[in-house]
């Protein structure tokens, strides 16, 4: 490349394969849809899956897309991130928590 086209040939070239199936339009349309909560789509719990948001990415238009294609949109062209909710039991009082940290857990840690 470089004996035929000196520098010019060997910088990159423009972007090759296969265009996006979503163009900004509807990436901003599937935005919208999400910031609304999956409760809003009819979903049981408002918690977004791979599942549902390709369920609405289909709903809003018309596109089919794999699983790892709906990951690619929400982390590459989104922005999201992974979130896994805290796992807490419902019955937790986080004040007697504080108080047991406070007062039993210096008496455990001394020992007899």
């Amino acid at each position: 490349m470089w004996e035929q086209d000196g520098a010019s040939g060997l910088r990159r070239r423009a972007a090759t394969g296969r265009p996006p199936k979503l163009d900004d339009t509807q990436v901003e349309m599937v935005r919208a849809a999400l910031e609304q909560g999956a409760q809003a789509h009819g979903f049981e719990a408002d918690l977004w899956t791979l599942e549902r948001v390709g369920a609405v990415v289909t709903r809003a238009t018309g596109v089919v897309l794999s699983r790892a294609s709906v990951w690619r949109l929400l982390t590459g062209r989104l922005g999201w991130s992974l979130q896994r909710p805290e796992r807490r039991a419902v019955e937790r009082d986080e004040s007697e928590i504080a108080r047991w940290i406070a007062h039993e857990w210096p008496r455990i840690k001394k020992g007899p």
